[in-house]
């Protein structure tokens, strides 16, 4: 079976925010649409993995960013790639927030919309979450960005939980330069200063973290 069929679908990038007790947490999803438009509802998939995941469940709603092509890396780091487990961490470190409808946002999105938990179905390693909506509030006119653009443009890789993840296949050897990948996110770097010679402050432009943290992979 061609595994490759499903990236013709089309899909987003939203960060999907809620409250554990106080503290604002969340994670990035890229499976959400709106269901029915009287009254308005939507859905979002959620893996069970997650810390978020029993969150909403527990806050019984839920707010959904969405990012735009002009996203700060930081954004997608802090909530694609670290976990509210980790002791102390703020997923809203460095990413300017708003609140909306008194739940967590981010405000470099294009649009918030909240809702309130009506549903959930499990599908294995994902649940559906399916909400009311109950505010909607737009922050900018910039463009949505779409995972297409993500992979393309930013160069960023699927996290693990993500509902689209596969796992890379392994390619023909072919006689290629070494290439420097982000060991938490993914990222190649491609940039024309060979990155040995980088300044040590040097940070990972999808996910923040530094020059340490890359791994040369020979071609």
């Amino acid at each position: 079976m061609d595994m490759t069929t499903l990236f013709d679908l089309s899909y987003g990038v939203y960060a999907v925010t809620t409250w554990d007790e106080g503290r604002a947490v969340g994670c990035i999803a890229n499976s959400a649409m709106q269901i029915t438009a009287e009254p308005a509802t939507i859905a979002v998939s959620i893996n069970k993995d997650n810390y978020t995941h029993g969150c909403i469940l527990n806050a019984g709603k839920f707010a959904l960013s969405v990012l735009t092509e002009k996203c700060d890396p930081k954004v997608i780091g802090n909530f694609g790639f670290r976990s509210a487990r980790d002791a102390g961490f703020d997923k809203f470190e460095g990413v300017p927030q708003k609140i909306v409808n008194y739940l967590p946002a981010v405000a470099s999105a294009s649009v918030c919309i909240t809702a309130k938990l009506i549903a959930h179905y499990d599908c294995g390693t994902h649940t559906i979450f399916v909400g009311e909506v109950t505010d909607g509030v737009r922050f900018s006119k910039d463009p949505p960005m779409t995972y297409a653009y993500y992979h393309k443009v930013v160069k960023g890789k699927s996290p693990k939980n993500a509902p689209t993840y596969q796992a890379e296949q392994p390619k023909e050897e072919t006689k290629m330069e070494a290439k420097y990948v982000c060991t938490v996110c993914g990222y190649v770097y491609d940039g024309d200063t060979p990155f040995e010679e980088l300044p040590d402050d040097y940070v990972c432009p999808l996910c923040g973290v530094g020059k340490d943290m890359f791994e040369k992979q020979e071609g």
